[in-house]
């Protein structure tokens, strides 16, 4: 969203070009190239840049070569910040290429991809789809008038491929008013959808460079009126009709003409929105207007509910997974509950594992995969005797190989889970906790890159929890007798390029999740210093020669919050 800046400048620019003001509209954005260039950010300058270039191709339609160049000014930008600005820019410079070229069709092309992207993009990119759909509007005319005529099944056609992609709902309704707008030639259009449960109707609306929900009773305003009444209205002359609420004119300065308004039903013959078209170009709405709107309504009432339907199961799925999350934290606090020695540790593996998932820069996907994982790794103590769980002191050896079995009893739990392919992929991840890099471990005894990725991530971090967390039975193991074990078991414990990364991980966040264990915070100042090293830095601080007393500090402090000590605001 455009927020960060003031977007004044812009907005006095699109009301210059709706007046036709051509000249004040180049000196207007002009001055939005320079303010945005001040502020260097790229993105709105690539925005202010692409206006920039539309002032400059209506003021004077021979100078491509110099809107071309602007425009390659802004892609640069718009790629540079990493936008899709950048695409939407690159296809309006083709288009106007080859609108300079006399090549109007393909021209065209260029400006309805870009127009496309700009609408399926959202709201940032509004600016940009509002001007190129005004481009669109001078196909055959020089003045800047009034928009060819089309042949109303390519008007379908179009709006069909236009909406067919979409799925979210609110950039639908922006789409499917902005083609019905073009295709019954009106100067503005609004989608309403009626909301049965609320009895009201509802819609997106533009509110300067923003959009905003509006809500209204169902049986209120000429979209109410048909609404209930399923008939559609045709009117040439809005403030001669008693049902038109001029109001909303004398708030916002528009002058209402001419009104359609259609009902939108689907395929069982229900009402499920409206269409209100305003202002019909050069004229009033003919029953050809009628026919093709009704029509459109049709195509577009499958697009709406299809889009329902989709948000319906995005929030079904949103249910589960909330349902399948809480089911996952009350299985992991279940062996918290059975062992208070071991309490916390699960999810402290979590946050470790998501630290090396980050620092590896794992997708959103394999994350996710990872984190249930980790909660789950221990589940199989359930399967284990108290005794043996909850023993204090040094386990023998026949004792040491029935808590072995958890990652055997964990494989089994999970495997009866019937959910989804994932979940397979966690129990793999989760039973492989304890395999080790040279094919040592248990319970399957694989090695190197057969053990699953996620598997080699929960080993480091189950480890590393483990001996720096304190027990009833011994004290927190030094960090770097730690730090010895994670390097010394590289390629034999551990993947080593997993251990290279978790040693890089700013120590700021590893002690971060230190402090889940005593509940002591964190202080801001502490925070930076110690986001400028890492654990391997801590290593060398400690057993380095020569080191710096600001070196021997560093590593001082992060011994203070490892050792669990009250932190600094408590005194």
């Amino acid at each position: 969203m455009m927020i960060e800046c003031d977007t004044d400048i812009i907005r006095k620019g699109l009301a210059l070009l709706a007046e036709k003001a051509y000249d004040e509209a180049l000196k207007t954005f002009e001055e939005a190239r320079n303010f945005y260039g001040t502020k260097n950010a790229s993105g709105y300058l690539s925005v202010s840049l692409s206006l920039f270039g539309l002032a400059l191709y209506l003021k004077d339609k021979s100078r491509y070569e110099e809107v071309l160049r602007i425009l390659n000014d802004a892609r640069f930008m718009a790629e540079n910040s990493k936008s899709d600005t950048g695409k939407i820019v690159n296809e309006y410079a083709k288009g106007t290429v080859a609108f300079g070229e006399g090549l109007k069709d393909t021209a065209l092309m260029y400006f309805e991809h870009a127009k496309n992207i700009a609408m399926i993009a959202g709201d940032e990119f509004s600016i940009i789809g509002y001007t190129l759909t005004r481009i669109k509007e001078i196909k055959n005319d020089e003045d800047f008038t009034l928009p060819v005529k089309s042949d109303p099944l390519v008007s379908l056609v179009k709006i069909g491929r236009s909406i067919s992609a979409v799925t979210d709902i609110d950039i639908l309704l922006k789409v499917i008013a902005e083609e019905t707008k073009i295709a019954i030639q009106a100067d503005r259009c609004t989608v309403f959808m009626y909301d049965k449960e609320k009895n009201e109707l509802w819609s997106k609306v533009a509110l300067g460079l923003d959009s905003q929900e509006i809500r209204f009773p169902a049986d209120k305003g000429l979209a109410g009126y048909v609404v209930k009444t399923g008939e559609p209205l045709n009117i040439p002359d809005a403030y001669s009709d008693p049902r038109f609420n001029p109001d909303i004119d004398k708030e916002t300065g528009y002058r209402t003409k001419t009104i359609l308004c259609m009902p939108i039903k689907n395929n069982n013959k229900e009402i499920i929105g409206a269409f209100q078209v305003l202002n019909k170009l050069g004229g009033v709405f003919t029953k050809g207007d009628e026919d093709l709107l009704a029509a459109i309504g049709g195509s577009a009432s499958i697009a709406l509910e299809n889009a329902q339907l989709f948000e319906q199961q995005k929030e079904l799925y949103k249910e589960q997974k909330i349902l399948f999350e809480s089911f996952i934290d009350t299985l992991a606090k279940s062996i918290d509950a059975r062992d208070k020695i071991t309490a916390g540790h699960s999810s402290r593996v979590k946050l470790y594992s998501m630290l090396l998932v980050d620092e590896l820069g794992c997708d959103e996907n394999f994350k996710e995969l990872v984190e249930k994982a980790a909660i789950l790794h221990d589940i199989g103590k359930i399967g284990i005797r108290d005794s043996v769980l909850q023993k204090e002191g040094k386990l023998t050896d026949d004792e040491y190989k029935h808590i072995q079995e958890h990652v055997r009893i964990t494989h089994d739990i999970l495997e009866k889970i019937h959910t989804s392919e994932n979940f397979k992929i966690i129990t793999e991840i989760a039973c492989s906790h304890h395999e080790k890099y040279d094919g040592s471990g248990y319970y399957r005894h694989l090695a190197g890159e057969d053990i699953p990725y996620g598997g080699r991530i929960l080993a480091v971090a189950d480890v590393f929890d483990a001996i720096t967390s304190r027990r009833h039975y011994r004290d927190k193991m030094p960090i770097q007798n730690v730090i010895d074990i994670l390097i010394s078991g590289k390629n034999k414990h551990f993947d080593g390029n997993l251990v290279d990364a978790f040693l890089k991980i700013s120590l700021d966040k590893i002690v971060r999740v230190f402090l889940t264990e005593n509940h002591h915070s964190l202080t801001d100042e502490d925070a930076v210093t110690l986001s400028r090293y890492n654990l391997l830095d801590i290593y060398n601080f400690i057993t380095g020669e020569n080191v710096s007393d600001e070196n021997r500090h560093i590593a001082e402090l992060f011994n203070f919050y490892y050792s669990g000590n009250v932190d600094k605001s408590e005194g």
